[in-house]
């Protein structure tokens, strides 16, 4: 199962590389978009719950990193709740 990370920019300007263990988080966002920030969590946790859930049928229990890394997408993003208008940019995938 290959894994694969990807590099977002918060409103902030911050920049974070994200983990995930499966190819599937590209059919769910898209390098160069930009994301209201409640729809990019929301993105990201329907992916990293998916790629979990292929580790857990090959491997017998869920990737314990995917829910992780939703966890802290979700913290980050949690900074900039009530914001309006704020976007994540996805700047670029790293397989």
């Amino acid at each position: 199962m290959p894994e694969m990370r990807f590099v977002v920019e918060w409103p902030s300007g911050e920049q974070q590389v994200c983990y995930s263990p499966s190819l599937v988080v590209k059919e769910h966002i898209e390098v160069g978009a930009s994301y209201d920030v409640d729809d990019f969590v929301a993105r990201c946790r329907e992916a990293l719950d998916i790629a979990s859930e292929r580790v857990r049928k090959k491997y017998g229990f869920p990737c314990s990193l995917a829910r992780a890394e939703a966890a802290r997408i979700a913290s980050v993003a949690a900074r900039f709740q009530g914001q309006s208008g704020v976007k994540v940019r996805v700047i670029r995938f790293v397989e």
